[in-house]
């Protein structure tokens, strides 16, 4: 039993629902992957395509560090309740969209719920569980991290084709149920220091610059080229909102993420690594099942079963890690996982654009191995680490980088890919298509749908491989500097004084 009296029934359910807020709020961040096409033709607004994923995103990453602050404050109960309502209020009103803009505005509205849901689950852990006991559940939640982001292809491929891309939002209504009456009156309620007032203002700062930077790596290299007076002027704002909020936050009496986080070794390592984490897995995601369907010419059910792997070596990992840190410490297995992940990305980057279906099986599975390594480890670390009373803080700043990082991770994968496809196409006997149509980048893609088995169709197949081939070698490489600072965490697994 926990130090706060919860119980064991209770703290198990309380699991249940945790694990399942997760894996529901991951599932509907890449859920869109395999059926975004389908609904915006439906909805007759493909040029906002991309914005059915940017708005989730934007919003979930706005909101993690301040839900996180605003639970330790008034208590993960209310929390949870408001991000869960505000979730399954977006969903219904989603499947509900007859219009592009509409949907996106509700994508705004399940953002604003994942964003509260995700930093609350995880701080939660704390809450419920002692800190021998932490890894474990940690892991619980990682490997709902990876389901939900494993299987939302999978789901939004078989919803679409067998029932209604509607269904793709109306599915989270009875799993949002389950979760509030397994979380809602059995989480610990409870309320710190009311006296000090609250950093309103470090909230709206935080998030301008949050926006400012997501916006930036969204926008750079398809609304503006990477060098350019847009760059400029939006690095350089973001710059000035980043002091601003840092001289705001020095004087607050209670500020929503607090200068001291970054004295705190076992922080500052775990928010790089998640940073990095965050750009592999979401980028990876993102352009690895285009990559197998236009690989081996296959739908989007297929697609979906071939990520299977990824998704059980994350399970494994997950699990395993979990119940074996509290004996083994937190570096071991950082280390492998970083280091696994790494290798992976390297040796997808060996595949090209005629890639073995069993190579790829396996590095993919080797890719999922790696991810579950570390996600629980380096989330039970920083909260074992973490003073008791700034829980909720720490932990949604770590959750806030692997956000920032999952969000530029697809815009970083785009812009290495279309620039590579642009430079090769020019190159090519092709070269006049591509302003009589005005396609670029990935959009070249359209080509291969138009003309199928062509030598235009074909060629274009060939250069996308090749540009993911090239995102696969960079982003690898980069990786390995995560492999460099899972070094720097601690070797025992460690903790904060007692609770």
């Amino acid at each position: 039993m926990s130090s706060n009296g919860t119980g064991f029934d209770s703290r198990k359910l309380c699991m249940i629902g945790l694990a399942l807020a997760t894996t529901v709020v991951c599932l509907d961040g890449t859920i869109i992957g395999t059926c975004g096409t389908i609904i915006a033709r439906d909805l007759d607004g493909l040029e906002l395509y991309s914005w059915m994923v940017t708005a989730f995103l934007l919003c979930e990453t706005a909101m993690i560090p301040i839900s996180g602050k605003m639970s330790d404050r008034f208590g993960r109960r209310p929390l949870m309740t408001i991000g869960l309502v505000l979730f399954l209020i977006g969903s219904v009103l989603a499947g509900m969209s007859n219009s592009m803009g509409m949907l996106i505005a509700c994508r705004c509205i399940q953002g604003f719920g994942g964003g509260i849901i995700i930093p609350v689950c995880t701080a939660s852990v704390a809450d419920l569980y002692p800190p021998e006991e932490r890894g474990k559940m940690q892991g619980l939640l990682g490997a709902s991290y990876g389901i939900g982001s494993g299987l939302g292809p999978l789901v939004g491929g078989f919803i679409c084709s067998y029932i209604s891309w509607h269904w793709v939002f109306y599915i989270n209504v009875p799993i949002v149920a389950i979760c509030l009456a397994f979380t809602v009156k059995k989480l610990p309620g409870h309320a710190e220091d009311m006296t000090q007032k609250i950093d309103y203002i470090g909230m709206a700062v935080l998030t301008a610059l949050l926006i400012d930077i997501l916006l930036f790596f969204e926008w750079v290299g398809t609304e503006f080229d990477v060098i350019s007076l847009q760059t400029l002027l939006m690095l350089a704002l973001a710059i000035i909102i980043g002091i601003v909020f840092y001289a705001i936050e020095r004087r607050a009496d209670d500020p929503v993420l607090a200068p001291k986080l970054f004295r705190n070794r076992t922080v500052v390592v775990s928010m790089a690594i998640m940073l990095l984490y965050g750009i592999a897995m979401l980028g990876t995601l993102s352009f690895i099942a285009m990559y197998m369907i236009y690989a081996y010419d296959i739908d989007t059910m297929e697609c979906g079963l071939m990520l299977l792997p990824l998704v059980i070596g994350m399970m494994i990992t997950s699990m395993c890690s979990g119940m074996l840190v509290a004996r083994t410490g937190y570096r071991l297995w950082t280390v492998i996982g970083t280091a696994i992940i790494a290798g992976s990305l390297l040796l997808m980057s060996t595949l090209g654009a005629d890639p073995s279906k069993i190579l790829l099986e396996i590095y993919t599975f080797m890719f999922g191995l790696g991810l579950g390594c570390v996600q629980s480890v380096v989330m039970a670390a920083v909260q074992n680490n973490s003073d008791p009373r700034e829980v909720g803080m720490t932990t949604s700043s770590v959750s806030l980088v692997r956000s920032i990082g999952s969000t530029t991770g697809t815009a970083i994968f785009s812009l290495i890919i279309s620039s590579k496809m642009d430079t090769e196409f020019a190159a090519s006997m092709f070269n006049g298509m591509q302003n009589a149509f005005g396609l670029q980048g990935t959009g070249l893609l359209r080509f291969a749908d138009m003309f199928p088995n062509t030598g235009v169709g074909n060629f274009v197949i060939s250069i996308f491989g090749n540009g993911i081939c090239l995102a696969f070698l960079i982003v690898g490489a980069v990786f390995l500097l995560a492999v460099a600072l899972s070094f720097l965490m601690d070797a025992k697994y460690s903790f904060v004084g007692k609770e």
